[in-house]
């Protein structure tokens, strides 16, 4: 396990360190450059872009996006009658292939009024929405379908967890007279504090590396408004068909790793007083 962790996983990431300091399309002999590809990394405008796209992307999908699950374990633990039936409705997004996925939800997207949202829309009387065309919305839409994707696996983590809790707890805070609400605050989300505390680092760092929802619903439009750091990475290395700017695109990567690794670091040491 630990050679094969090696070869296919730490080897690329050294590989990357040393071809962040040189200048190299695979192609023909890397140059040694030093910090030039950082230099030109900032220097590019597109990156405060993509910078600010990931943000936007990281905060709605924290807003939105990370309260879902939670919400759905809890509703799910109160279910006494097929809770495995709705346990496996909600993981079900994450089986199907994130690429079948994106496909699904263009035809739900689709801007023309046979579109599936746009046709329960205008059972409302509203017109036709252009969900990935347009600049204000089409955010949202992409942290809408990542959400549905990945908050199946979330659901089951909590509910594991919160089969964990003791159930004396709640009793006897009912022959205290607390109600649901006070229940939740004072019982539930205490007990689950290491788990959110983890689930919550998990997702800085997944929708820090947002690709996959930009790059087939947009391609980072429209007008670069979709445009993510994984995107501008891609754009670095592969879009030249005589070899990218691997040099680059390994610099950005770099970048990436040590802000979210700094990140990191910084969350668990103020944390780790609350979580114990």
């Amino acid at each position: 396990m630990l050679v094969v962790f090696g070869v296919f996983s730490w080897l690329p990431i050294g590989r990357a360190v040393v071809m962040s300091f040189q200048r190299t399309n695979l192609v023909t002999d890397p140059v040694f450059v030093g910090f030039a590809n950082f230099q030109q990394v900032f220097a590019d405008p597109q990156l405060w872009t993509a910078i600010q796209n990931t943000g936007y992307f990281a905060l709605l999908a924290l807003v939105f996006g990370y309260p879902v699950p939670l919400v759905a374990a809890i509703l799910m633990s109160e279910v006494r009658k097929a809770r495995g039936l709705f346990s496996a409705l909600a993981y079900l997004p994450v089986v199907v292939p994130p690429v079948v996925a994106v496909l699904l939800w263009k035809l739900f997207y689709d801007a023309g009024e046979d579109g599936v949202f746009n046709t329960v829309l205008s059972w409302f009387g509203i017109g036709p929405v252009a969900w990935l065309q347009d600049a204000q919305i089409v955010m949202p839409s992409l942290v809408l379908e990542a959400t549905w994707a990945a908050a199946g696996g979330t659901v089951i983590i909590y509910l594991a967890a919160l089969v964990g809790v003791d159930p004396s707890l709640y009793e006897a805070a009912e022959i205290d007279g607390a109600g649901v609400w006070r229940k939740l605050w004072h019982i539930t989300l205490p007990q689950l504090r290491g788990v959110l505390l983890i689930t919550f680092i998990l997702q800085i760092i997944g929708t820090a590396q947002v690709f996959l929802e930009p790059f087939l619903f947009t391609d980072g439009g429209p007008a670069n408004r979709t445009l993510t750091l994984l995107l501008l990475i891609y754009r670095y290395a592969f879009t030249n068909s005589l070899g990218g700017d691997y040099g680059a695109a390994a610099a950005l990567s770099l970048m990436l790793a040590v802000v979210l690794a700094g990140f990191s670091m910084l969350y668990f040491r103020l944390t780790r007083k609350w979580s114990s």
